[in-house]
């Protein structure tokens, strides 16, 4: 094993064939424990040259383990539980054509047909008289043409090839068809699985399958009967199904006319719409959200009801989405293979991880592989197959790489419920806003002149630490030690002129001689030379045991001034020393 440094080193390359020769898609990947040993088997519905070499692969770790062949191009493919028996064995369903091939220990098990669609009497009426020789080919190409266009029933593929064929081909076409009854066949277009009673991971699950007609069929797990049928008002191509049956289920499907539907129990018709701007190309459902990947190049989240939550650009076109589910982590994301051999990892709208693979990846499928839980398996145009393991050291950061409004604005805010005094309050200030207004107004004002008026008086009465003075531009502040009853006092003073010192000043100190006495009451000061802070101490002694404390002024005096340039007011603390005693 090797290290995948483009990603900062968070997966590990457990393998890596590059001719391999599968060539599928993501709805044709599924993992499973076949053999009830405790080690899950990647299962492939390959999809050969489209034409021929049609089958069902099994792998065990990198080694091929069984094949069988199918008939026509695998639609979709899932492993199921249908059943109670024991051992706990999973069953594979493969969609192919109108039909569903069930698998039980590898071995063909049951075959499943999509009931036949009505048949257009008038279709019919005209092959009757084919069959009569009543009508010649060119006649009958006429006729079928017309009923195509005015019929509300679509014609048969027996008549939909009869149509496309040239005129040289048409009699021998017709000789061979025409004593066979007419059938109209419709095809799966997408298949899933919905837990049928119990959401346990081994629990029996019923089959989910759209169809081109239009029609989502849930079938019986053991009977396979269609238990419920649902209609839609376009082809669906992309399927996620969650819940239980006999509870509640919700499918969300995409269908060909670019929006997005929600089925739910209680309804045979879509309970919500999403409509899109572009054709979707990817559907996973992460939590709560449906992720969408668009032609646009573009990743959009949804709400279960519909509602858009985010959208992100990409950097190429979507060619396959997945989700990635680890629950021993309780990590969910969505892996997106692009155009660009580049898959990405995002969590909602946050980029987390970009993995460069050498080829386009066409399919991606993420759980447990053999015996290890975060396996990513890959396979590419070329047909390669890819097996990276999720390093259990590795840590996924969410960065929002997007611009735009940050994270913390999608976070919706508990706004509390409107009470009666809340809207008593509305209609008042609707009433009376011009009045409210003005009054506001009014008091703002009177608030801004109080404030002027009280600083122009301490800057005239030099009620503040800093000097207004150009010639002295001072600075003082006061630091207070001790418990008491005697207490040490510091005056910092710092001369914040540019290149002139300041002279001939003083420091005098107020104060209650009833609470406090001081050593030196009046000290002069030397000079300040700009830019140092020069410390001036002296001591206070509390004289009173009452417990109680008082302001100490402090002004900074100059020679020929009778106002201070500087006053500061010194909160004293309590003595504690006279409490103690």
């Amino acid at each position: 094993m090797s290290e995948s440094g483009s990603d900062g080193g968070k997966w590990l390359d457990a393998h890596y064939d590059p001719v391999a020769s599968l060539y599928t898609f993501s709805s044709c990947v599924d993992l499973a424990d076949l053999s009830g040993d405790g080690e899950s088997r990647l299962v492939v519905g390959d999809l050969g040259s489209g034409s021929s070499g049609m089958k069902l692969k099994v792998f065990r770790g990198t080694a091929l383990m069984s094949e069988s062949t199918l008939l026509d191009l695998p639609a979709g493919l899932v492993a199921f539980f249908m059943d109670l028996h024991e051992p706990r064995i999973p069953a594979v369903a493969v969609a192919s054509g109108p039909c569903i091939y069930v698998y039980k220990n590898l071995r063909p098990y049951f075959k499943f047909t999509l009931p036949s669609l009505e048949v257009n009497t008038l279709e019919q009426d005209v092959w009757q008289q084919v069959r009569e020789g009543q009508i010649d080919p060119p006649t009958l190409k006429e006729m079928l043409e017309s009923i195509r266009m005015k019929a509300d029933v679509p014609l048969s593929v027996r008549s939909l090839r009869f149509l496309s064929l040239d005129t040289s081909d048409m009699g021998e076409y017709v000789q061979l068809h025409k004593q066979q009854p007419i059938r109209r066949q419709t095809v799966i277009t997408c298949i899933g699985t919905l837990k049928k009673s119990t959401a346990d991971e081994d629990g029996v699950s019923c089959l989910v399958i759209g169809t081109e007609c239009s029609d989502v069929y849930i079938l019986d797990p053991e009977a396979f009967i269609v238990l419920y049928k649902m209609s839609l008002p376009a082809a669906p191509t992309l399927m996620d199904v969650t819940g239980q049956y006999d509870v509640e289920f919700r499918i969300t499907v995409a269908c060909r006319n670019g929006n997005i539907y929600i089925l739910r129990r209680e309804s045979d018709k879509p309970k919500y719409c999403i409509e899109l701007a572009s054709h979707p190309v990817g559907l996973v459902r992460v939590g709560k959200i449906v992720v969408v990947g668009c032609a646009d190049e573009s990743l959009q989240g949804f709400t279960q009801k519909g509602k858009k939550l985010w959208r992100i650009v990409l950097p190429a076109p979507i060619i396959t989405m997945a989700a990635m589910d680890l629950p021993t982590r309780g990590f969910q994301a969505v892996l997106v293979g692009l155009a660009n051999c580049e898959v990405q990892l995002y969590r909602e709208k946050n980029l987390l991880s970009t993995i460069k693979t050498p080829d386009v990846v066409t399919s991606i499928c993420f759980g447990r592989y053999g015996r290890e839980d975060g396996t990513l398996i890959m396979t590419t145009k070329g047909g390669g197959l890819m097996v990276k393991i999720l390093k259990r050291t590795a840590v996924f950061d969410d960065r929002d790489s997007s611009a735009g409004p940050p994270l913390a604005q999608s976070v919706r805010l508990n706004v509390p419920k409107k009470t009666k005094l809340y809207v008593d309050q509305t209609l008042r200030e609707r009433e009376n806003g011009l009045a409210m207004h003005r009054a506001f107004q009014m008091d703002l004002s009177r608030l801004r002149l109080a404030a002027a008026k009280a600083y122009v008086k301490a800057l005239e009465s030099s009620l503040t630490p800093m000097s207004s003075s150009l010639t002295e531009p001072l600075k003082m502040n006061a630091v207070v030690q001790g418990l008491g009853p005697s207490f040490k006092l510091t005056l910092n003073v710092q001369n914040t002129a540019a290149c002139r010192p300041v002279m001939n000043l003083a420091v005098s100190f107020l104060y209650d001689e009833n609470l406090y006495r001081m050593r030196n009451p009046y000290m002069r000061i030397p000079l300040l030379v700009p830019g140092l802070i020069y410390p001036i101490e002296t001591f206070v002694e509390c004289t009173s045991d009452r417990g109680i404390s008082d302001i100490i002024k402090v002004f900074i005096l100059t020679k020929g001034r009778s106002s201070p340039l500087l006053t500061a007011h010194i909160n004293m603390p309590v003595s504690e020393g006279l409490t103690l005693n």
